[in-house]
């Protein structure tokens, strides 16, 4: 099974909200998924973002790849980087 880290259009019409969640590739976008990881709000001023970490590390160490996209919250979020000093061991 081949886990990405993708976003989930939620929210109305011209108004849309995103869940970051963990998928399997195979699945549409908006289908079934494993786990909620995080929101996103494109649309508030400051475009909110709420991940929850301890999640996303989880699975990034597990082999998940993240989108274009989930790779840059993720590193507005401070994710990224931290990932990548665990990774490295520092």
């Amino acid at each position: 099974m081949a886990v990405k880290l993708r976003l989930m259009r939620m929210g109305a019409k011209k108004r849309p909200f995103y869940r970051v969640v963990a998928a399997d590739s195979r699945y549409p976008r908006d289908g079934k998924f494993v786990e909620v990881v995080g929101t996103y709000n494109p649309v508030d001023e400051n475009a909110s973002i709420n991940i929850d970490e301890e999640k996303a590390m989880k699975w990034l160490k597990n082999g998940a790849i993240p989108t274009d996209t989930v790779r840059n919250i993720l590193s507005r979020a401070g994710v990224m980087e931290k990932f990548h000093n665990e990774k490295q061991g520092k």
